[in-house]
């Protein structure tokens, strides 16, 4: 209890940090991607948290906050273009060729997906000698014809980056392995994972989607296009990055399992009860006390019919006038004898 007081006191919840920082809540979900602001789980598995130290730290930088809002500030289309010096048609070329990585994106009024890229990294692509061919004149050949062709890199660069944000927030070997099964259609990750209880620790530790659009809603379906790989090669990579984080997350421990009935006579002392269903171990259900138990067969118990008994009781004229009187009490109350084999 005071372990969890101290750390508490020690942390502060995102929304606190947020206002403490002085950055509004996209802001400050900008500034925990790009590494701005460093968070730590919460012990107590409320989420995630801010350390008292690191809000310290944050506000002893030069040009606190304005120079931290400058480093995550978002802009749209037309205000990129406008930073860059270009008009939007061909800065929205550079983005669908990969030029320019977008790191939000959000569906409006319409469904329309509005891409979102930092302005720091736009002010310093134009900045670039390097790329002034395309910040005017004709598009190079090669890039036009892929832009005819149906290219567009935002979908896939935005996986990239999010993926790699979410690597950061976790060292846990299964943790890892599930993100980047977040990024997979279904069907390859279960051509990946084989064992169905991976496949659901896996799910388990998912991360959190990016959409808040109601389950199967239109908006929900359009994020999660984007949010699942669709490009041959990006899907190989990710299906190779998979099989290798799943073989270290074995290595570190396997993934959570039922736990097996314990056996009769365990070294705890304890004795296993049968289950009141369940026929006593060498008896046929129905058999008198004194009978012998069948002799051993190759069928497995879980091949046989569900209500069938294990073995046909043995043919004695005692053990007929049981079933003779069995038979006689079930037509007189079915439900005074449990069914046996004919």
């Amino acid at each position: 209890m005071s372990g969890n007081t101290i750390t508490q006191t020690a942390t502060s919840s995102l929304s606190r940090a947020a206002r403490e920082l002085e950055l509004s809540r996209g802001e400050f979900d900008l500034a925990l991607r790009l590494g701005c602001v460093r968070s730590v789980p919460d012990e107590g598995g409320g989420g995630r948290r801010v350390a008292r130290t690191e809000i310290d730290r944050v506000r002893a930088e030069a040009g606190f906050p304005e120079a931290l809002r400058e480093r995550v500030k978002a802009v749209g289309t037309t205000e990129g273009a406008a930073l860059m010096g270009v008009t939007s048609t061909r800065f929205t070329r550079l983005a669908r060729l990969g030029l320019v990585v977008p790191v939000k994106f959000y569906l409006n009024r319409y469904r329309v997906v509005v891409w979102l890229y930092l302005a720091e990294e736009l002010r310093q692509f134009a900045a670039d000698k390097q790329n002034a061919p395309l910040m005017s004149g004709r598009t190079p050949e090669g890039l036009r014809g892929r832009l005819e062709e149906g290219l567009d890199l935002r979908p896939r660069n935005w996986r990239g980056r999010h993926m790699g944000f979410l690597l950061r927030q976790t060292e846990d070997p299964w943790a890892r392995a599930a993100v980047v099964a977040s990024l997979l259609d279904p069907v390859h990750v279960a051509e990946i994972v084989k064992d169905p209880y991976e496949r659901v620790h896996l799910d388990r530790l998912r991360p959190e989607g990016v959409s808040h659009a109601a389950p199967d809603s239109p908006g929900a379906r359009i994020a999660e296009r984007i949010t699942t790989a669709d490009d041959p090669d990006e899907i190989s990579w990710l299906r190779a990055d998979l099989g290798q984080s799943l073989r270290e997350a074995r290595e570190d421990r396997p993934a959570p399992r039922p736990t097996p009935n314990a056996p009769s006579g365990a070294t705890s002392g304890r004795t296993a009860t049968p289950s009141p269903a369940t026929p006593s171990a060498g008896r046929p259900s129905g058999a008198p006390p004194g009978a012998a138990p069948p002799p051993p067969t190759s069928a497995s118990p879980a091949s046989r019919p569900r209500h069938a008994a294990p073995h046909a009781p043995l043919t004695t004229p005692e053990s007929g006038r049981s079933r003779r009187l069995l038979g006689w009490l079930r037509r007189r109350n079915p439900d005074a004898c449990p069914s046996t084999a004919p």
